[in-house]
């Protein structure tokens, strides 16, 4: 019976960085030694998958509302500090549509 590694702090940072900076998590799913740590990479996936939704929902509201969903683009970008910060805590975060997407696609 294999046991998953134990979550360090620079697991749990690298994992929080990739919600608001999403180059971050770009950047970790290339590295080696990061993509090998199953709480990074599902944190680094999930942060992608939650922010290609997420602008996309600020494109669709910037095209309905004539601009005024680009004018609150920086207000929605706030949304990716919970994960962010339930990440950091240690925690596999659970997006409510994102998490069961990624899990069914085996992305994570």
């Amino acid at each position: 019976m294999s046991e998953e590694p134990q979550v360090t702090s620079d697991d749990k940072l690298w994992a929080a960085l990739g919600y608001p900076i999403p180059l971050i998590a770009i950047i970790v799913l290339f590295m080696e030694e990061k993509k090998a740590r199953p709480f990074i990479k599902f944190h680094a996936v999930q942060a992608l998958v939650f922010n290609v939704a997420l602008w996309v929902l600020i494109l669709v509201l910037s095209t309905v509302t004539l601009g005024f969903g680009a004018i609150c683009a920086p207000l929605l970008w706030l949304v990716t500090l919970w994960p962010a910060f339930d990440s950091y805590k240690g925690n596999y975060t659970e997006v409510p549509v994102i998490t069961n997407f990624i899990k069914n696609q085996g992305w994570a």
